[in-house]
């Protein structure tokens, strides 16, 4: 009876082994993907998606400028043909 006690001992134990090592190896898996996706991003040049809306803003804000702009050159061109 004592052997097989021992022997679900050293069960338990390989078990509870294996598992904290699982465990590690997941974690350390997951932190490696991780490491690699930063890299990956930051060789793309990728930005936050507020970075993205705040360009997207100035863009839209210059292109409503450069708009008005160009509204306001044809009117000068036109007065300067009917003078």
């Amino acid at each position: 009876m004592e052997k097989y006690n021992k022997l679900l001992r050293n069960i338990t134990e390989l078990i509870e082994k294996s598992l904290f090592t699982s465990k590690d190896v997941k974690k350390e898996v997951e932190d490696s993907i991780k490491l690699k996706l930063e890299i990956i991003a930051n060789k793309l040049n990728l930005v936050s998606r507020e970075e993205f809306e705040i360009q997207k803003k100035l863009i839209e804000k210059l292109k409503n400028e450069i708009t008005k702009l160009k509204g306001e050159r044809k009117k000068k061109i036109t007065k300067a043909k009917k003078s």
